[in-house]
């Protein structure tokens, strides 16, 4: 079975395996996501802990799972709000220690069950080529974690 590509998050290197797949009444294999909330929430570890630093994308995808707007993240890294949009859209990329900040309030808020240190996130804020990609186990809805 193929691994389905969860765009809907806003990511395009999100891969869910082990997902059932069901047909529709028009013959199409369409797929169900239950327990969306959880499914975001290993999402967002999985990019608290990439070993590489955030994409735009992925900046935007933990402000809004933080349910927070650009100007009350912009308070919290002492940035004004149009940066944070700049970082956003890509025209400029985030600083490393704003970015330090944003992983760690997103295990703090979110409850993360990873609570990787300052220092550990601070060494994985490293430019990378291009995104890796986010490998959920979504075989068991009740508990996505990340694949192996």
């Amino acid at each position: 079975m193929d691994a389905y590509r969860y765009t809907e998050c806003g990511l395009d290197n999100v891969l869910i395996e082990g997902l059932a797949v069901h047909v529709d009444d028009g013959g199409e294999e369409v797929y169900h996501i239950p327990n969306v909330k959880l499914l975001h929430r290993a999402i967002a570890a999985a990019v608290v802990l990439h070993e590489a630093a955030m994409t735009p994308k992925e900046l935007r995808f933990l402000r809004t799972e933080l349910g927070m707007t650009q100007a009350e993240l912009a308070r919290v890294v002492h940035v004004d709000t149009q940066t944070v949009g700049r970082w956003e859209r890509g025209e400029t990329a985030i600083q490393p220690m704003a970015e330090v900040i944003v992983r760690r309030l997103a295990v703090e808020r979110l409850a993360l069950e990873a609570s990787p240190t300052i220092e550990e996130l601070s060494s994985r804020v490293v430019p990378a080529a291009r995104p890796e990609p986010i490998r959920i186990d979504g075989s068991d809805p009740d508990h996505y974690r990340l694949a192996a």
